[in-house]
């Protein structure tokens, strides 16, 4: 089977040769893992490990800054890089709705347009791989917009000012998403959905906060990709188990991603129980503790122990997240191997 072939296979309930896999990893740790391997291009990577990646369909900004700001991106947001140790991330140095007191000023704010942003062809991959084509996290740039303590506080003391700001951030991605399913002519597989909503031990929202500010366009926007025959692959860190039941009913999503089974109410065998007739399940693979401190025999261990909770289920093997630098190349080669003994 071709990594297509195991993906669809997946999402159908049917059999595969082998468990399919994902990888997500910094740019730091990918490229030691290439120079490790002696490789310089991704696909030989995916090759040679037998990672199923999927291929993207990507936007470009034909613009080169926020009309108000020299050095800000499409939503007015500046950026620098943040020094780690072992790599760097791009962190959020500028908040553009920082100082915004009225729904007006965010009315009045010069939001990005979709007909500024070229779409990417259908890669050549597409017969061969499964394609990944649209995205949507409206939180989480509206945390960077209005910055973190300011957005969860606008949730109870300014929720007019959250609406207003979600709301034109939902229209541009909607448009813009409609736009490349579109373009995509039947060819585009899955879409990212996503919004953090646990935190390490609970959630970072209640309940009653996420469904009136994010649920119904989480809603609309899972029912737009529908409709052009786009599956939503839906992700959120940590333990979220209390907005489960949302995502899968009225969300309608397809897949959960990255079971962060360490956190409380996210164990295996409890989403397995409760979710496994409805989910794919995407991760489990830990990376806060086995993949980065533990040894090449305790990931295969751990592979193991995944496949036997999954073995019900539809499970694709992967990291719970982005593997990052500190972990060492010999526990990622482990982890690969061990999933390709595997029986289906």
């Amino acid at each position: 089977m071709t990594p297509r072939d195991r993906w669809l296979a997946i999402f159908a309930g049917r059999p595969t040769d082998r468990l399919p896999t994902d990888y997500w990893a910094t740019t730091e740790f990918h490229d030691k893992l290439k120079q490790t391997l002696g490789l310089t291009d991704d696909e030989s990577v995916w090759q040679k490990l037998g990672i199923d990646r999927p291929c993207f369909v990507t936007t470009k900004w034909k613009r080169d800054h926020h009309p108000t700001d020299p050095q800000a991106d499409q939503w007015g947001i500046r950026h620098r890089a943040i020094d780690y140790g072992t790599g760097s991330y791009n962190e959020t140095s500028h908040h553009p709705l920082a100082a915004a007191t009225s729904v007006r000023e965010i009315h009045d704010f010069a939001w990005p347009n979709p007909d500024d942003f070229e779409i990417s062809p259908i890669p050549a991959t597409a017969d061969y791989r499964i394609v990944v084509g649209g995205h949507y996290e409206p939180f989480l740039l509206y945390c960077a917009m209005r910055g973190m303590e300011l957005a969860f506080e606008d949730l109870l003391l300014e929720p007019e000012i959250a609406a207003a700001a979600l709301g034109h951030i939902f229209d541009f991605c909607y448009e813009l998403n409609r736009r490349i399913w579109e373009s995509g002519n039947g060819k585009i597989d899955i879409m990212y959905l996503a919004e953090d909503l646990g935190a390490q031990t609970g959630p970072l929202f209640s309940l009653a906060h996420y469904r009136q500010f994010i649920l119904p366009n989480q809603q609309k926007m899972a029912a737009l990709a529908k409709k052009f025959g786009v599956r939503v692959f839906y992700h959120t860190d940590g333990a979220a188990q209390s907005f489960l039941p949302d995502l899968v009913n009225v969300v309608g999503i397809d897949l959960l991603n990255p079971l962060q089974w360490r956190c409380p109410g996210m164990e295996r065998e409890t989403l397995v129980r409760d979710y496994s007739r409805r989910l794919v399940f995407h991760g489990g693979i830990d990376n806060q503790h086995t993949l980065p401190f533990g040894t090449p025999d305790e990931v295969r261990q751990e592979v193991r122990d995944c496949a036997r909770i999954f073995q019900s289920s539809r499970w694709i093997c992967a990291p719970c997240h982005n593997i990052q630098n500190v972990t060492p190349v010999a526990n990622v080669l482990a982890l690969y191997d061990a999933v390709h003994r595997l029986k289906p």
